[in-house]
């Protein structure tokens, strides 16, 4: 008689939908868009016995304005251009996955460092920026949401290890145009806090204010 199977242990299910969280935040589009980092999240709070939780969040990120009929990049596409919109949504979603626990950043900044990027980023984010011009100022981000190629949108998130100082993210555009059409790297549209009511989190940088949906221009 053939024995059965040796299935995997639940510690091992949860850690394997942890890793395949962390690598479709990272690659949201390559995953299947938004879809599977909600599947995944319900997936995560199964295995946890907490299913309920997924609910009370969609209710929450529905009353600050995050969430539409189309998810997190339905709420979006109304404030930033296409080509941005999936990698700011993803951040959404890797908040929450910080606060249990199942978010693993490339780095975590120091209190220093961090206190500085707080303290500087509203003012400087006045002006245009790209992506090199972060990079230099506050070095490498905690999480990259999107690629590494610069013709298209992403999301730097930058954290510490105080799960009460709030991710500060930049949402970067492109359109991605091949080399010769002259934008090399994606411009930086908004800076958020991740504690902050959704739509009110946006500082939108000129670039930003020029590329926000017609629709959604005051």
């Amino acid at each position: 008689m053939t024995p059965p199977p040796a299935y995997a242990t639940v510690e091992e299910i949860h850690a394997h939908f942890v890793e395949q969280l962390n690598s479709a935040l990272r690659l949201t589009g390559m995953f299947g868009g938004e879809p599977a980092l909600r599947a995944l999240v319900e997936h995560l709070l199964f295995v946890e016995r907490e299913p309920e939780a997924w609910e009370e969040l969609r209710g929450r990120w529905e009353k600050e304005g995050a969430w539409s009929s189309l998810g997190v990049t339905g709420a979006f596409r109304d404030l930033v251009p296409d080509r941005s919109y999936l990698c700011g949504s993803a951040s959404v979603y890797a908040e929450f996955a910080r606060r249990r626990g199942w978010l693993v950043p490339d780095r975590t900044l120091t209190s220093e460092e961090y206190a500085v990027l707080a303290g500087r980023v509203g003012q400087w984010a006045e002006e245009d920026r790209t992506w090199p011009d972060i990079t230099a100022e506050f070095g490498a981000p905690s999480v990259l949401f999107g690629g590494s190629n610069p013709r298209y949108g992403k999301t730097l998130g930058y954290l510490c290890a105080d799960l009460t100082q709030p991710m500060i993210l930049f949402d970067l555009w492109n359109d991605g145009a091949s080399a010769d059409a002259g934008r090399d790297q994606p411009s930086l549209l908004a800076v958020r806090r991740s504690d902050e009511p959704f739509r009110q989190s946006f500082r939108f940088t000129p670039e930003g204010r020029r590329r926000r949906p017609a629709a959604d221009v005051c």
